[in-house]
């Protein structure tokens, strides 16, 4: 399971900045010698048993292939770890490292934490264009700096209880906004002062129900082309926290919201609301499916698309997109055989099929999502068709980070809460604060 969503908004608001060594060592570039007996140190953030386990069984494949490297894969490690041992340098850093903050690539770029790979692709006659979505190599880069590669993808969709669809007399999954708050309402069982079922929840600590996740289906320019924020210009933003406060309305306001919201279950653990049935439909990534499965709910789970505005009905079927990155220190002193691993991971397609199959998590390039191989549930092909889509989109890299998304996601807390008097003029207000803390940061 990929917890991108989940850590990327907390990363990016503490996330310390690299020293100036750390540049001028990305620059140094790679000359040892990639057939040369060498033991690499991989650190990743996957924790739970199955997971270590899948990492660990690409480990031994790759071995195999290469026979003269040796990787220590080091499991659980967060952003912060990797800044500050990057920071450091010297034999503890590791050489390769992956992070489900995609949020964190314009500061592993623009800092020289991480080498740039475009060089090594070219010289192994990888075209990146070919081999990736637009959106997978947005987010691995920043300003022309290829720091990261895709590993394995995300793609974002909805899931509905088809059961409570049946109920409710709804007989397909809504395509557009207007179809979704209808059939939000209807799915709803008001209980007193609080709900039996709720349709959906709207509210923005909803559990991945982000201000980014759901703004990406209006297909939102977050910068202009000065690398100012475009937030108070792009209309996509009003639209999208307008609809979010009617449909909050339409579901009985927020405070009422919010008190049942409390009463959910984890996130990641088998109460979760969807899980319990105490929401019909929920916005998630492609590990929902699994996590549902691994759970036995009590009811047969549908997955689409998210809806699209009205008035693009005919973009159905994109979403979100985001994943796992991986690239290489750039205090490392093996980079030549740490590109062998890193190529491997995110180019060999057998390498990347065989981890999506044990992760349960979206094929990151073109051959691996076509590839026959695949052996995930059927109902998984909704979001390979999403992560395939032309329109599906990504957030786009920043110099500090996600911290624009996290003052975007602070602005639509108050903003759902009836805080914000003007929308328009908080979406100036919150612009102006993102392009401060830009200039701060460079």
């Amino acid at each position: 399971m990929n917890r991108t969503a989940a850590g990327a908004l907390a990363s990016a608001a503490v996330i310390a900045l690299l020293t100036s060594a750390c540049t001028g060592s990305a620059a140094s570039g790679a000359n040892d010698d990639p057939a040369a007996e060498v033991t690499l140190t991989f650190w990743h953030g996957w924790s739970a048993p199955g997971e270590v386990k899948a990492v660990e069984a690409t480990i031994e494949r790759f071995e195999a292939a290469h026979p003269n490297i040796t990787v220590k894969a080091v499991p659980n490690i967060t952003d912060d770890k990797i800044q500050q041992a990057l920071r450091a340098g010297g034999s503890a850093a590791p050489d390769v490292v992956s992070s489900f903050t995609t949020d964190n690539v314009g500061k592993f770029c623009s800092s020289g934490a991480l080498a740039d790979l475009a060089p090594f692709a070219g010289k192994a006659g990888i075209d990146l264009e070919k081999t990736f979505a637009k959106p997978r190599l947005d987010y691995t880069q920043f300003r022309g700096k290829r720091c990261a590669l895709p590993l394995l993808g995300d793609a974002y969709g909805l899931y509905y209880n088809k059961d409570a669809f049946e109920e409710a007399g709804i007989t397909a999954p809504p395509r557009t906004w207007s179809e979704f708050d209808r059939a939000a309402e209807k799915l709803t069982k008001p209980k007193g002062d609080s709900y039996e079922r709720l349709g959906f929840m709207p509210n923005f600590h909803g559990y991945e129900s982000t201000p980014g996740h759901l703004v990406a289906q209006w297909s939102p320019a977050y910068f202009d082309r000065d690398g100012r924020s475009n937030i108070a210009r792009d209309p996509a933003f009003a639209a999208m926290f307008t609809w979010q406060k009617n449909l909050i309305g339409k579901l009985g306001g927020f405070a009422k919201l919010e008190k049942y919201r409390n009463t959910f279950g984890d996130e990641w653990g088998a109460k979760h609301p969807f899980h319990t049935g105490q929401v019909a439909m929920q916005l998630d990534g492609e590990w929902r499916l699994g996590m549902t499965t691994d759970a036995k709910v009590p009811f047969e789970v549908g997955v689409a698309p998210l809806p699209v505005p009205d008035d693009r009905a005919a973009d159905y079927g994109m979403g979100y997109l985001s994943g796992t990155i991986v690239g290489i220190a750039s205090t490392s002193r093996k980079q030549n055989a740490a590109w062998e691993l890193v190529k491997y991971l995110t180019t060999d397609t057998d390498a990347v099929v065989h981890f999506a199959n044990e992760l349960r998590n979206v094929p990151s390039t073109h051959a691996a999502l076509a590839s026959p191989k695949l052996k995930l549930d059927p109902r998984f092909k909704t979001f390979l068709d999403i992560a395939r889509h032309p329109r599906s989109n990504t957030t786009p890299a920043s110099v500090n980070g996600g911290a624009y998304q996290v003052t975007l996601q602070e602005f639509g807390y108050r903003h759902e809460a009836g805080k914000v008097p003007d929308l328009r003029a908080g979406l100036e207000e919150t612009a102006e604060q993102i392009d401060t803390d830009i200039e701060k940061a460079k």
